[in-house]
């Protein structure tokens, strides 16, 4: 798949995005699409959905995907790594990120995308795949697009 190919697909995707939160109020309910979406989207994942910011802490929000884990601290994992540094965070190899929480052990990479509203940081958009090394510098480019759109869609 070149380059120009995956750009497509991504300005495809970020289309689709847009058109199923156009004029949704219910956060949930977008974040339950979304995830439906990158699920049926992209190839070789295992999981995608969202971790929201609850009590100073992540909680899971809508995914698809196996059960996962419920609650990650600010910090923790790559998850919690990805909102202390308010970063998106491309993990090649799971078993080599220092904290790694293991909510499924068929994972193997992993991206992390933080959400805002207004300037705070929300939660965030993870992305699983077992196979290593999937996601390149055009996914985290693609999947922060469709993020800046779930923002839009926010702003008060």
């Amino acid at each position: 798949m070149g380059m120009k190919k995956m750009s497509e697909f991504y300005e495809l995707l970020a289309q689709q995005a847009q058109a199923l939160i156009d004029g949704v109020v219910y956060p949930i309910a977008n974040y339950a699409n979304l995830s439906a979406l990158l699920y049926q989207s992209l190839t070789e994942i295992n999981w995608a959905g969202f971790y929201l910011i609850e009590d100073g802490k992540l909680v899971l929000g809508p995914f698809q995907g196996k059960p996962a884990c419920i609650e990650i601290d600010i910090g923790k994992g790559v998850c919690g790594t990805a909102v202390e540094r308010d970063a998106t965070i491309v993990v090649k190899n799971v078993h080599s990120f220092p904290g790694h929480i293991a909510c499924d052990g068929a994972s193997m990479s992993e991206i992390v995308i933080p959400m805002h509203r207004n300037g705070e940081i929300i939660g965030v958009l993870d992305i699983d795949s077992p196979v290593e090394s999937r996601f390149t510098e055009e996914d985290k480019l693609g999947l922060e697009e469709i993020v800046r759109i779930i923002e839009k869609g926010q702003e008060v």
